[in-house]
């Protein structure tokens, strides 16, 4: 390291952000001046280049950092044809209880530190699912793509498979093994749902599925297909409501479904906006949780034992999810040779920390 910059690696953010004359906008030519290195050292180091000492990439990070250097994005796409972003397209969801928040978050903190940052571009549910998708690839905003609420033929999938755009899938698609997903095993988080509300005795459960045109919801209606006989229990699914819809109009089909079938023993949801739904009706209607009737939901926020503690909860963990999904499109775009990070979280009757396959 140079003696400028072996004097500067010495120095505080305070003193970093002294050094930049007030109105001025800090670029790599600043951190150059600041730190004593080349601009085209710092552009490299910057860029994370294996050929730049680790030291020396700290100390550029610092300086950037102190004094709120922002890259230019139409400078760093004329130089390298890449955008340093990666974009989650996320539903906008009106509900508060979802786990976009979530896993943004768990996103944009795997992607701290890096040369990459991270955009979120929102799609309503009534719109055309690969409008967002083709506005990316055709525009070139990003480098690589990060999206959920997957179908078996997802037309996002063979687009961006077709334009061999690097994309990661939170869920599953007929072609998982051409991309790179992180999925949870909602098959088995029924068989052991229904196994579960089984062993306390129930036999006749009302269901609240996603929308049927989902992977996720696909898969959980065949757990619930191939273990309800081997239980020997019931099941029906709600057919005039799904989690999607508002907690209203899944509070008002639960709440029919109990009047016209008091035989109901147990509610099964998938989200816990459906759980939460699904007590008012119950509590509505007059029947007792932990008592008469059971309440299982899956749930990615810990809230529902804050309701009532009798609820049935199955925890997913989509900030696991977040942050391999990060780690998932980072490597398409910097190793693009290895193989493609695929991973399914099976939850395990236990209770313990899941199992990968």
């Amino acid at each position: 390291m140079k003696p400028a910059a072996a004097e500067a690696e010495h120095k505080t953010a305070e003193e970093f952000r002294a050094m930049v004359p007030k109105g001025e906008r800090p670029t790599l030519k600043t951190i150059s001046r600041i730190s004593g290195l080349a601009v085209a050292t710092v552009s490299r180091a910057l860029g994370d280049a294996p050929d730049i000492g680790s030291d020396t990439k700290d100390l550029v990070r610092r300086i950037a950092d102190a004094i709120g250097y922002v890259p230019n994005r139409a400078g760093v796409r004329l130089r390298t044809g890449r955008t340093n972003v990666i974009t989650l397209v996320a539903p906008a969801e009106g509900d508060v209880i979802n786990n976009t928040a979530k896993l943004t978050n768990s996103i944009a903190l795997e992607l701290r530190g890096t040369r990459f940052h991270l955009n979120v571009l929102p799609w309503f549910p009534d719109e055309d699912s690969l409008r967002p998708i083709k506005y990316i690839v055709e525009t070139r905003s990003a480098d690589a793509v990060i999206f959920n609420m997957t179908e078996p033929e997802d037309q996002r999938v063979d687009y961006l498979l077709k334009r061999r755009f690097p994309f990661v899938t939170h869920g599953r698609t007929k072609w998982r093994d051409k991309h790179a997903y992180y999925d949870y095993d909602n098959k088995t988080f029924m068989q052991l749902a229904l196994k579960r509300l089984a062993a306390r005795g129930r036999k006749n459960i009302h269901v609240i599925l996603p929308p049927s045109n989902q992977n996720y919801a696909q898969d959980m209606y065949r757990g619930l297909e191939e273990t309800a006989p081997l239980l020997g229990v019931k099941f029906r699914v709600a057919q005039n409501v799904d989690s999607d819809k508002s907690s209203d109009e899944i509070r008002h089909w639960i709440k029919q479904r109990l009047s016209q079938s008091p035989g109901i023993d147990a509610i099964l949801c998938s989200s816990s906006k459906g759980a939460i739904a699904g007590l008012a009706a119950i509590e509505q209607q007059g029947r007792v949780l932990g008592d008469d009737i059971d309440l299982y939901s899956k749930e990615v926020i810990p809230v529902l034992k804050m309701f009532r503690k009798d609820i049935l909860v199955e925890i997913e963990d989509v900030s696991k999810a977040g942050r391999y999904m990060a780690q998932a499109a980072m490597q398409q775009l910097m190793e693009p040779d290895l193989p493609l990070m695929q991973h399914l979280e099976v939850p395990v009757e236990s209770g313990g920390d899941p199992k990968a396959h």
